[in-house]
């Protein structure tokens, strides 16, 4: 069973920047996908970066130059910079390879005007 654990976070005002930090344990696939993913309220959850094991990274179009994804191993990284009050939401960290498509608990980004 592969369990993601997240951190960071927060309240921050528009142009300021926070990471996020996912731990996954429990990995026994070298393939697979760590992204995050967030949801604002009364809107769908939308991918907002992913990194693959072979390196390869996307984003959004609406985060592209501001949001930067990494990986070590098995903790994804996302750093994000220039905030926008529309960023707001909860951000979840996800984890995909061929047998698991797990989801962290999320954790709350506010951005404020």
């Amino acid at each position: 069973q592969v369990q993601l654990v997240e951190s960071g976070g927060g309240l921050v005002q528009a142009g300021g920047s926070l990471r996020l930090s996912c731990a996954a344990s429990g990995i026994t696939f070298s393939i697979n996908t760590m992204g995050w993913y967030r949801q604002a309220p009364g809107k769908q959850r939308e991918l907002v970066a992913a990194f693959r094991s072979g390196g390869t990274t996307n984003y959004a179009d609406s985060v592209k130059g501001r949001f930067f994804i990494s990986r070590a191993k098995n903790t994804v990284y996302l750093q994000m910079n220039s905030l926008k009050p529309e960023d707001t939401a909860v951000y979840y960290c996800n984890y995909k390879d061929g047998v698991y498509d797990e989801w962290g608990q999320g954790t709350q980004v506010t951005v404020s005007s």
